[in-house]
């Protein structure tokens, strides 16, 4: 199992199979996570979006973002096919484009997710990573407002040791 670049065909079998992904979505939910597979992740940002696949099978992904303005590297999807998890593949690719972000320059990297993906929250601790803002009303650090009015989100942060 190698990493390579997400290609269209790939970028392809994800949206086919998100629910494999994802778990088992509500037609609304399965429609905003698919809205949120914007093509410009694999066209235009694609060198930044990864792939861990075995015999033609997408089994991992992580689509990834540089900002323009700061020296940080963005996180936007990181998903295990549900019959591949437990496996590590996720973290090797977090440490992939960790790497790349610090062969670029960047020093930081961010994710975010809501406070009722417990999932994520775990995941991006045992990486490391630091949870941003003041405690809710389940004790979760949130930042406020994040994503809007009354849109509060986990925001997760960590530095890149050169």
């Amino acid at each position: 199992m190698q990493i390579t670049t997400c290609t269209k065909d790939d970028f392809d079998q994800i949206l086919s199979n998100l629910n494999s992904f994802w778990g088992n979505l509500s037609s609304a939910r399965l429609n905003k996570i698919k809205h949120l597979h914007h093509p410009i992740l694999i066209y235009e940002l694609g060198d930044n979006a990864f792939v861990i696949k075995e015999d033609g099978q997408v089994l991992s992904y992580l689509f990834g973002l540089f900002s323009q303005t700061e020296p940080l590297a963005y996180v936007q999807f990181v998903a295990t096919h549900r019959d591949y998890r437990r496996q590590g593949l996720a973290k090797r690719l977090y440490e992939h484009f960790i790497a790349k972000a610090k062969e670029n320059g960047y020093r930081y990297v961010k994710a975010i997710t809501t406070s009722s993906n417990k999932e994520s929250i775990s995941f991006h601790k045992n990486l490391g990573m630091d949870l941003l803002g003041e405690p809710n009303e389940d004790g979760i650090p949130v930042v406020k407002d994040y994503a809007g009015p009354g849109q509060d989100r986990v925001v997760f942060f960590r530095g890149i040791v050169s």
